[in-house]
Formats: structure tokens, C-alpha cells, sequence
């Protein structure tokens, strides 16, 4: 039946009337947060004023519909709303986050920063300005594992009361030394007084996969933003860097767009995007070049674009990343439309991506001084010996690695781990793993045309990665005939069960029964509004669990 003209005209009121009362729903869930903060961390007790913090809490709110109303009404098109996404839930990771408390932040942050400045040289004796040793000075790195307490207290009652701390901000300077929070750090920065010290360039000798951050220093130290300003410039640079490589491989790939957007919001991947880490871009160069086992052809234009993500990624992490140039062999051959040869492609990518892993090395070699002689960080670790004891008995070392994994909840289990292996939000680590698994089943609508062959060569291709990631850190990081590895993170593995799980969305569009297939707009609608919302909750979790935390306890 036709609409008539009274029913088209009701429509629009229809539509605004289910935005306000979105837009009522959000303000009301975020007051009811705020007032649990208040409630079970004692904010009142602590001087934290509640009127403030419920209007930040309701324009949070605000904030987060306006991004949805923005998405449905401007952005055209899949691939921009998931874009808009990313940038939104990435920016609340980039605030949520402290400064300097992703691993290796600081380092990384050193280093853009000289960049900034036009050094491509890397010299042990150049300090920094006096207000970037304040910075470092303020919020040293690995804030969480400094303190953990477990224990009894009273409350102001006398009652007693057990405590813990695990999980949260606080650290103490010393073994009798003042416990501190995230709040001591800012404290500190700005109390108005000089560093109590120099700060001078780290050992550490990247520059192309840290120039998209020291792009972002640089504009802030033109806007005349100090230290943290510059820190905070540098993490939105590495956002928008990873937004726009998630609009590539979104674009790029034909099939299972709901798994890769589920992994691109992951509270993980948006914890790394929106931090001063090259592992922000590296994240996205791996999304991209997995996309393109998705594609149903390969033309001249993708063997370009493969290229370029390929040598990145190479340049960022070299010689584990070479697995990658396995694309010619598992894609099936009536997939190449290209005046490449299979051969060739796969030889063009491993002799550029050894070249310039070489020469990168033989560049931070030559182009350092004055750095005094580093030992290793782990004591009693060799790399010559353990590897040879791995080969001497490799049995030995396949009980080494299934171990170390099975203590790890192979680490599907711990994708909810924050800051240096020390931050665990408990929800995210079990909510992850059923997360992605949803936007595989999301995709049962998409029959899949991977062969049974390609099928395996891109499961062997991800198992292989999983176990070398892990034996170089076995070799390079773990002391000799140590029975686990040691430094292994979730977010080594993420492109890897980033390809399980498009294996696992190919399985499983051969076993659901197709009437539970939702078809590719209704999917992708589904996929971008759960994992959008799991990734905004990650932020407002981990902000939790930095910045209101239990202090109390242990005051």
C-alpha cells in the first residue's frame, strides 16, 4: 500500500523523537555512572565536586550522540561512519589514557620530539626543554605494576575493610616512599617549578614510522603548546594516520567488513592508535594488507598499495613481517588479474622489505654518539644460545611456547591488558574474545569463496606469525633455557587473530543456516554500532581505572 501524505509527514517527528529520546537514555546513563563513582570510589570524600563531574558525564553524553546524529545524517556511505568511529572512540582513548603510560611512550615521545626539532641524527648528549623533563619527570612510565596493595583498613566508622589496588593508577616512589595517583602526576607538572633534572635523547633509533606523531609535535610546538600539549598533538596525529588506513583497508576489502571493524574499534587497537607509539600506524599498515585476502581480485592498482603497506610495516618491525609476502601463495590464481607474476611479487617483497630492515639498522648505527654502552634488559638472556637450544631440542621449546600460551589465556584472553603488561580491565578480557566472535557470525550472510587449499595457507600463514612473534621474544628477551617466555603482549598478535577470525566468519558462513544472515547493510549497521560502543566503554572504563580508582584505600 502507498504511504499517504499525512503518514510521510509523521515520519520525520518519528525520527527526531527516537534521537531525543536516545539523546535522554545517554544523558541519563552517564549521570548514573557518575553517581556510582561518586558512590563506591568516595569522591565526595576525596573533594572531587559533583557538579562537575556530572557535567562532564552529561556532555560526555551529549558529545557521543551529536557523533551518531553526525554519522546518520552527513556521513555517506559504510566506510565513513566506521571512519567517524575510529576518530570519536579513538579521541576518548587519547584523554582517557595518561601521559606516557603506553609502553614505550616515553621513548617514543623523546624521539618524535627531536624529530620535530629537524633531527635525523641521534646524539646521547642533546637535552630536551626544560618543560618536556618536567613531563617525563611527572608521569614516569608503568604507573600501575610500581604499587599493588592488598590488605585491611577501617572506614570512617571503624568498621574494618579489605582493599586492593590491583588494576589501578598508584604508585610509590620508594619502598617507604608517598603513594600517588594519575591526579599527583598532572599535580606536579603544573605546580609551577623546574625539573629537577636534564632528560637527553633515548636509545632508541626509529624516524619514518615516528613521523606522522613528530608531524603533530611539531604543529603544536607552533601553536605554542608546551610538553603535555605537544603529547596529547602527537597522539590525535597517530589517531587520524590509523582512521585513514582503516578507511583503506575498509574500502579495499569485499568481504567480512564487520570482523575487521570489530577489530579496528577493540578497545586494544584504539588504545595503541590514540597513544605516541609507531605501533599506531603499524596496527593500521596490518589491517591494510590483510585486507586484501578479502578481495575476490587482485589488480596492478592493489599490488601498489600492498607494496606500500608491506615495506611499512617491514620498516617498522623488519624480518617477522616478511611472512606477510605470503599473499601470492595462498590467494587462488583465478584471483590475480595482474601483469605480475606471483614469483615476482613475493621476491619484491622479500628482498625490499631484508633491504630495509638493513639498512634501517646500518642508518641508526651509523648516524648515533655519544650514547654510553646499553647491556641487555633482561639478565642472562643470548640470543646465539638460546636458539641454539632450540634447535638442539625443539620438542622441549613446542612445551615452552604451548605453555607460555596456555598461562596466557593465548591471549585472546587478554586483550583488556593495558600499560606495560599491568593495567587488566576484567570486562574487556572477556568481552573482547565474544565481541569479535559476534562480528564473525555478523558475516554469515557473505558465502564464502575461499577454497579449501587458501583456506589452510592462510591459517598456516597466522600460526606461523603467532609462533615467531613468540620465539623472538624467546630468543632476544628471555633469559637461557627458561621454561616461559618472557614480554609477550596481546597486541603482538592482533593481525594475526585478525585472520583466524576472518577464517572462522568463512567457516561459519558454510554452517549457519542462511535465514540467520541479516544481509551486508543490516550486518554492517549491527557490527559498526556493537563494536563502536564496546570501544567508547573501553575508554570510559580504562579512564576508570586511571583516574578514579580506589585511592582511598590507602590514604
Amino acid at each position: 500500500m502507498r504511504e499517504t501524505a499525512v503518514q510521510k509527514k509523521k515520519k520525520p517527528f518519528a525520527r527526531a523523537a527516537w534521537w531525543v529520546l536516545g539523546l535522554l537514555a545517554a544523558v541519563a546513563g552517564a549521570l548514573a555512572l557518575a553517581y556510582c563513582w561518586r558512590v563506591f570510589y568516595y569522591l565526595d570524600a576525596r573533594g572531587v565536586p559533583a557538579p562537575a563531574l556530572y557535567r562532564a558525564a552529561a556532555g560526555l553524553a551529549c558529545l557521543g550522540v551529536g557523533a551518531a546524529a553526525l554519522g546518520h545524517f552527513v556521513c555517506k556511505g559504510f566506510e565513513a561512519k566506521a571512519v567517524l568511529a575510529v576518530a570519536v572512540c579513538g579521541a576518548l582513548f587519547c584523554f582517557a589514557n595518561p601521559p606516557l603510560q603506553t609502553p614505550d611512550e616515553t621513548a617514543h615521545f623523546l624521539r618524535s620530539y627531536s624529530l620535530s626539532q629537524g633531527r635525523f641524527t641521534f646524539d646521547g648528549s642533546r637535552a630536551y626543554p626544560a618543560d618536556v623533563a618536567k613531563l617525563v619527570e611527572s608521569f614516569p612510565g608503568a604507573w600501575v605494576s610500581a604499587h599493588t596493595s592488598q590488605g585491611m583498613t577501617k572506614t570512617a566508622g571503624g568498621d574494618p575493610v579489605s582493599y586492593t589496588t590491583e588494576g589501578y593508577g598508584l604508585k610509590q616512589r620508594g619502598e617507604n616512599g608517598r603513594v600517588e595517583s594519575i591526579a599527583d602526576g598532572f599535580a606536579a607538572y603544573f605546580d609551577g617549578s623546574g625539573p629537577k633534572g636534564e632528560v637527553s635523547e633515548p636509545y632508541f633509533f626509529m624516524t619514518v614510522s615516528m613521523l606522522p606523531q613528530a608531524l603533530g609535535i611539531l604543529l603544536a610546538r607552533v601553536a605554542g603548546l608546551g610538553a603535555l600539549g605537544c603529547l596529547y598533538a602527537a597522539r590525535l596525529a597517530n589517531l587520524a594516520a590509523y582512521a585513514a588506513l582503516c578507511w583503506l583497508a575498509l574500502k579495499n576489502c569485499r568481504r567480512y567488513q564487520p570482523v575487521f571493524l570489530a577489530f579496528m574499534l577493540l578497545p586494544l587497537s584504539l588504545y595503541m592508535a590514540a597513544s605516541v607509539s609507531y605501533d599506531a600506524t603499524l596496527l593500521g599498515f596490518y589491517y591494510l594488507v590483510a585486507s586484501f585476502y578479502c578481495k575476490d581480485e587482485i589488480t596492478d592498482r592493489d599490488i601498489g598499495w600492498f607494496l606500500f603497506a608491506f615495506v611499512m610495516m617491514n620498516i617498522a618491525k623488519p624480518y617477522i613481517n616478511l611472512l606477510w609476502l605470503a599473499l601470492p601463495l595462498v590467494l587462488p590464481k583465478k584471483a590475480w588479474k595482474t601483469r605480475w607474476k606471483k614469483w615476482q611479487l613475493a621476491a619484491a617483497c622479500l628482498v625490499g622489505g631484508f633491504a630495509l630492515g638493513k639498512f634501517f639498522d646500518w642508518y641508526g648505527t651509523v648516524f648515533r654518539q655519544n650514547f654510553a654502552y646499553v647491556g641487555r634488559q633482561i639478565a642472562g638472556a643470548n640470543e646465539v644460545q638460546q636458539l641454539a637450544g632450540i634447535l638442539h631440542n625443539p620438542l622441549r621449546y613446542a612445551a615452552v611456547l604451548l605453555g607460555s600460551f596456555y598461562e596466557n589465556d593465548f591471549f585472546l584472553g587478554q586483550m583488556g591488558v593495558f600499560g606495560a603488561l599491568d593495567l587488566p580491565v576484567a570486562f574487556l578480557n572477556w568481552a573482547s574474545p565474544l565481541v569479535l566472535l559476534f562480528a564473525a557470525a555478523l558475516s554469515v550472510h557473505e558465502k564464502s569463496s575461499l577454497k579449501w587449499r587458501p583456506a589452510l595457507g592462510l591459517g598456516a600463514l597466522s600460526v606461523t606469525y603467532i609462533a615467531g612473534a613468540a620465539t623472538a621474544m624467546y630468543i632476544t628477551s628471555t633469559p637461557v633455557g627458561m621454561i616461559r617466555i618472557i614480554g609477550m603482549q596481546a597486541r603482538y598478535f592482533l593481525p594475526a587473530f585478525l585472520m583466524l577470525f576472518v577464517l572462522l566468519a568463512a567457516l561459519l558462513s558454510h554452517v549457519l543456516e542462511p535465514r540467520l544472515a541479516l544481509g551486508r547493510t543490516k550486518a554492517r549497521a549491527v557490527a559498526l554500532g556493537t563494536a563502536a560502543a564496546f570501544g567508547a566503554a573501553g575508554a570510559v572504563l580504562l579512564f576508570q581505572h586511571y583516574f578514579i580508582g580506589p585511592v582511598f584505600t590507602i590514604r
